[in-house]
């Protein structure tokens, strides 16, 4: 709480003195540390994105400086920018979605890429660079017609996603953002975007997204769905907005993960990559021998993936594989070794061209919901309920890239993981993290499940792995696979462990705060979004959560070992679009955008007193965020612009 006019025009003036000479000439930087801030206690904090921490830089001279932190807001969701709403969707023509206030717009920025591109002129190019930045945007979460409806039923799912390109200006001396220019990307030519979540910058410069809770083909068949399923994606809406039909969108385009190129002269490319397999993706992750990539996979009961590609920068091609967890130790969120199942090589060609040719579940799989007295079906148990599974003669491949997660159990891969979410990596110390959002169903010990290998003591408050990343490993058949970057053992965090309050003497009900909160405010809980900046040494996560009221950004360092809170988003908003740069033109940020504030579903979980009530809250969301419509892009900085390089 140490800001005021005074600091802050003091910082300011220290800034424009100290900072250009840093970035410029100053020695190479030997640490970074955040200095955490409080939670929010006002209404207006409560329903806004801000931030009062600091961050403190050594340099190998000795010399340090600490700079106060700001968030910059770029864009929000429905702003007007060169004609266009931000977030905007539309159809397969092109036709932007409408309803009775205009073009319906996302409520939900997600995964961010900021880039520079080749040759990419800036608008005031005296003054300025130009930079590019991809913001997807994951679904809309408001109905159609909201405010004006009678009651707010979500409407998750049931709208394309969206993609946008916006050009930036990135001042020389400050390294201050600002929008310049912005356009939708167009997703028409490879049958519209599901579900953009997180994303991440591909080692070559492009973006790769991911298509998360993929649509199930088989109860899009007709196929009764299973008693215990996960799947709650209405794909007959998808299709019925996007292509005017309610049967033409078919499921096997979907769960897939989107590159997207942009070219100097802004104009974009995308194409999907059906070799890395169909799941709930979070992200893809790629190693930096620029072949291995691993992927989260979100809902209950999911599976860890990784995909080698044949050849370097070329998603496009090559072997994908499950992971089987064998456990060695439940404390703090556990520990495993890994091995990994192969699933199968496979083009993007090739499995394109069977999901173009028509093919259906009923041709890879026969399938029962009950067990039907034939020993040759297997039961087993994903993110689509449990189920008797049986592979058609010759189909194989065409289950190891459409039916992934089915075809992993299937084998043998361990499909007991959930809400698997960011995933990041440490080049320097050969290391991967994943998030696991909260330990709960196939996680913990379940005796009746197909499979239990992973026995756990839940904690909805969730976990951070670290993935400890060798050369030579074999899969199961003995093989070795062909990367120098394979996950060998997987352990928690025992500082990132999720601050979950548990449940009481009932076994039932939750234990809360005075505010409501589920979670310590001093604990990470229900992590998300994750980033690793290399030469900064900081694991920056991003919470998603309902087990606390509002949802933080923290900043961990993986050497000191320290958390400290560095940003907080409105009430009952997730934070999401983490990206670490290290190094742009001399200066560092951290992108960072939220969504859906005020979530309607979360009504009731804050306990306010005096004036400041949950009312008084979602009042002030309501009108600083435009009935909640309004999500915000933006980064962490400096007060004046960027952070110096971390170099």
């Amino acid at each position: 709480m140490r800001s005021n006019t005074v600091t802050a025009a003091l910082s300011a003036a220290l800034y424009s003195f100290s900072f250009t000479s840093s970035v410029h000439a100053g020695p190479a930087v030997q640490s970074v540390e955040f200095v955490g801030m409080q939670p929010p206690s006002t209404v207006e904090q409560r329903a806004d994105i801000y931030t009062q921490a600091q961050m403190k830089i050594t340099f190998s001279n000795g010399k340090s400086q600490t700079f106060d932190l700001k968030y910059h807001r770029l864009m929000a969701t429905t702003d007007v920018i060169d004609n266009q709403v931000v977030g905007g969707l539309f159809d397969a023509q092109g036709a932007p979605l409408t309803d009775g206030q205009g073009q319906m717009a996302s409520d939900a920025p997600d995964g961010t890429s900021l880039m520079k591109i080749r040759r990419m002129q800036a608008a005031q190019p005296r003054d300025n660079r130009a930079l590019a930045l991809v913001t997807q945007f994951e679904y809309r979460e408001v109905p159609p017609d909201y405010p004006d409806a009678s009651t707010y039923t979500s409407f998750w799912s049931k709208l394309p996603a969206t993609m946008g390109l916006a050009q930036l200006d990135q001042n020389k001396r400050t390294g201050a953002l600002a929008v310049m220019g912005y356009s939708p990307i167009s997703f028409a030519k490879v049958n519209g975007g599901w579900i953009h979540c997180a994303a991440s910058l591909s080692p070559w410069n492009t973006h790769l997204s991911a298509e998360e809770y993929e649509p199930d083909a088989k109860t899009r068949e007709g196929i009764a769905k299973a008693a215990d399923t996960d799947d709650g994606t209405d794909i007959n809406s998808f299709s019925q907005y996007y292509f005017g039909d309610p049967a033409t969108a078919n499921p096997y385009h979907y769960g897939i993960v989107p590159e997207v190129t942009v070219n100097s002269q802004g104009e974009t490319t995308v194409v999907k990559h059906y070799a890395l397999g169909r799941i709930a993706r979070e992200l893809a992750d790629v190693q930096p021998d620029q072949k291995t990539a691993y992927m989260g996979d979100d809902g209950a009961y999911t599976g860890l993936f990784m995909f080698v590609a044949d050849q370097p920068k070329d998603l496009s091609l090559g072997t994908l594989y499950a992971a089987k967890w064998t456990q060695t130790s439940v404390d703090k969120g556990g520990s495993a070794k890994l091995s990994w199942i192969e699933l199968g090589h496979a083009s993007d060609e090739e499995i394109k061209a069977l999901v173009d040719g028509g093919i259906k579940f009923s041709q890879i799989f026969e399938v029962a919901n009950t067990d039907p007295g034939d020993a040759s079906f297997k039961k087993v148990k994903t993110y689509t309920g449990t189920e008797w599974l049986k592979l058609k003669p010759g189909m194989e491949k065409a289950a190891a890239f459409l039916e992934t997660r089915r075809y992993a159990a299937l084998l043998g891969a361990t499909t007991e993981f959930s809400k698997m979410e960011g995933v990041t990596h440490n080049a320097r110390d050969k290391k991967a993290y994943v998030v696991i959002s909260r330990i709960e169903a196939g996680m913990t010990d379940v005796t009746t499940d197909p499979q239990n290998e992973v026995r756990l003591p839940r904690n909805d408050g969730g976990a951070i792995y670290e993935l400890t990343l060798q050369s030579g490993q074999k899969d199961a058949s003995g093989a070795v696979i062909d990367s120098d970057y394979v996950a060998s053992s997987m352990a928690s965090i025992p500082e990132l462990l999720g601050g979950w309050l548990g449940v009481g003497a009932d076994g039932k009900t939750a234990i809360k705060d005075a505010e409501g909160n589920r979670c310590q405010q001093e604990s990470v809980c229900g992590a998300d979004n994750i980033k690793f900046a290399e030469n900064g040494r900081t694991l920056f996560i991003g919470e998603d959560t309902s087990r606390r009221n509002n949802n933080y950004v923290w900043a961990f360092n993986v050497d000191t070992r320290k958390l400290s809170r560095i940003l907080s988003t409105p009430m009952y908003a997730e934070a999401t679009g983490l990206q670490a740069v290290e190094n742009l033109n001399g200066f560092s940020y951290l992108m960072s955008n939220f969504q859906h504030p005020g979530e309607e579903s979360q009504k009731g979980s804050f306990k306010g007193a005096g004036e400041i009530t949950e009312a008084a809250v979602l009042a002030e969301i309501d009108a600083k965020w435009n009935h909640r419509k309004k999500a915000a892009i933006g980064y962490i900085g400096a007060v004046g612009g960027a952070l110096p390089a971390l170099k």
